[in-house]
């Protein structure tokens, strides 16, 4: 089992959260985890994003080849053209439809999605539809967890145990969220 992906998005998304859900699970369930991050101006909606491989036998590096990514994870359009030559011909891209329009010239958002759409095996999803501002990446991350190897049960545990701190009405919300995310992506699958 191995899974290559590339999360990503701007500062504020919640592109780290997302990285973190999926480590943990798969360290719950004893995989082997390499995980990579740029930070950018994530204060100045710069762009953010992470490589996350997981597997059952040992992963060399930590960060995924041009053309070798199983899944792009994004949270924002335009970022997730900037990762399609990451994906293998076989890859999915999963992408929120909402813009974070952080520079001047900001490309035309219908053109954007045009763009998405014509991709062989993309997923567009509506996250903020779905869920609140707050929990749209754990919509992301639901829209994505039917091309994931591991499981939406594993997942849930995740996000319970890194939001209990924060209480059972955040946790619920995010799960809800995760939930949500999943069912718009089996609809269009």
């Amino acid at each position: 089992m191995k899974n290559d992906i590339v999360i990503a998005g701007v500062g504020g998304q919640g592109i780290l959260s997302i990285a973190v859900v999926i480590g943990t699970a798969a360290v719950n369930n004893k995989l082997n985890i390499k995980q990579a991050e740029v930070h950018g101006m994530s204060q100045r909606g710069g762009a953010v994003y992470s490589h996350v491989r997981v597997s059952d036998k040992p992963i060399a590096s930590d960060l995924i080849p041009l053309g070798k990514a199983d899944l792009v994870l994004s949270v924002e359009p335009l970022e997730a053209l900037r990762y399609v030559p990451y994906l293998s011909p076989e890859g999915r891209l999963v992408t929120n439809i909402h813009c974070f329009a952080n520079m001047d010239n900001y490309p035309e958002h219908q053109a954007i999605l045009e763009q998405l759409k014509s991709l062989k095996n993309s997923i567009l999803i509506d996250a903020e539809a779905l869920a609140s501002k707050k929990a749209s990446n754990m919509v992301m991350l639901g829209a994505a967890a039917p091309f994931m190897k591991i499981e939406m049960k594993e997942l849930i545990k995740a996000i319970s145990s890194i939001f209990e701190a924060k209480g059972e009405e955040v946790v619920a919300m995010n799960v809800n969220a995760l939930q949500a995310g999943y069912n718009a992506a089996k609809e269009q699958a």
